[in-house]
């Protein structure tokens, strides 16, 4: 059997609903043995909501249903194999390191970082989890899409020539919010909103819009952009429950081969909404959503038309059949250097600077405290 553990079951974030079954399903005798949360009404709706869909495989006593900052680190020491990590980003980076120096395999949802120090912490862990022969499998479930799989191959295979310019935009309305109740502190309600506050989530260009830099970074075959400008700031978002979040970004990436990369994102209400990626090439243009679905456009057209897959599905079955094959995944660098995209993007956006990604790499701000 392989035991898995559950940590952050939904800090009202976390795994999505669905999502949280997944893992259950990859493998057939994975068993969820242990999860941990800040807080227990949020743990026991998970557990609930899993024990109704796979009865026989949700095995978790009371006594292995942890509850607090530590919850991470009784998970882990609970006799279990996997662990998946789904708290706010912020706690990601501890977390991680602490299940890799126990020896367990591990998922993390994106972003795995919120700052350079994390993003360095980070790399470090996956370079010992490739010492230690552990998988390490990223939440940028794009990079398990079979159609963007296909596409991207096809553009690293040279199809398009040369990339010289990647245009990245997600544009959409306004998120969910929890209104505070009596009893809770200020700790308690940040936690509970936890993408507004940027100690937690990084802003949103770091927690959602991450996954188009991810892309991004795919096109260029996760070579690093030598630095970048920008700009952001809050026109609709400014009350005080949507804490010091921005509501819009924009941002230019420089690349060392002098192709540039450009990132727009929005989250306002009663606007047009768009998630797309436009990959211009030397012999053809490569597109993913807007009009266009997944297309290559040179020669000829080529349209994706093979199976279609979920992506979240198949991140978890990849995780368990290189458990069991002896052949860990190890996403852990460009899984940091795609956070870390979406670290610099922000830090040009909130100094006005442009700031090379060496300098920001650098950068010993770390925007939450220690655990």
């Amino acid at each position: 059997f392989i035991r898995a553990d559950l940590l952050g079951s939904g800090w009202n974030g976390g795994l999505k609903g669905a999502e949280r079954v997944f893992h259950l399903a990859a493998d057939p005798d994975v068993i969820l043995t242990a999860m941990g949360d800040v807080f227990s009404d949020r743990l026991e709706e998970s557990y609930q909501a899993l024990k109704e869909i796979h009865p026989s495989r949700v095995q978790v006593d009371q006594s292995k249903k942890f509850i607090g900052f530590d919850a991470y680190l009784k998970v882990i020491n609970s006799d279990v194999d996997v662990v998946l990590l789904a708290t706010p980003p912020a706690f990601r980076p501890d977390h991680l390191m602490a299940a890799i120096q126990a020896g367990k395999h591990a998922f993390a949802e994106k972003p795995v970082a919120i700052d350079a120090p994390g993003v360095r912490k980070v790399l470090e862990a996956s370079r010992l989890a490739k010492s230690k022969n552990l998988s390490v499998v990223s939440g940028f479930c794009f990079r398990y899409d079979a159609p963007k799989r296909a596409l991207f191959q096809k553009v690293l295979n040279g199809e398009i020539g040369e990339v010289r310019s990647v245009s990245t935009m997600r544009n959409g309305g306004l998120l969910w919010n929890k209104p505070r109740q009596a009893g809770w502190t200020d700790m308690e309600y940040q936690l509970r909103n936890w993408l507004y506050h940027t100690w937690l989530s990084g802003d949103f260009i770091t927690e959602m819009m991450v996954h188009s830099l991810d892309m991004m970074s795919w096109a260029f075959n996760d070579v690093l952009p030598i630095r970048a400008t920008g700009t952001g700031g809050r026109q609709v978002r400014t009350e005080e429950v949507y804490g010091n979040a921005y509501d819009h970004f924009a941002i230019e990436f420089e690349y060392p081969n002098g192709a540039r990369a450009f990132h727009f994102s929005r989250q306002q209400d009663g606007c047009s909404s768009v998630n797309k990626v436009d990959i211009i090439g030397t012999n053809g243009n490569a597109y993913i959503g807007g009009d266009h679905g997944h297309e290559i456009h040179n020669a000829s057209i080529w349209k994706y038309a093979g199976a279609r897959n979920n992506m979240y599905q198949t991140e978890q079955d990849e995780l368990f059949a290189g458990i069991r094959s002896g052949k860990p995944v190890n996403d852990g660098n460009w899984m940091a250097q795609s956070s870390m995209l979406g670290v610099l993007s922000r830090m040009v956006a909130y100094t006005g600077q442009t700031i090379t990604y060496a300098d920001a790499l650098k950068s010993d701000v770390a925007l939450a405290p220690p655990i």
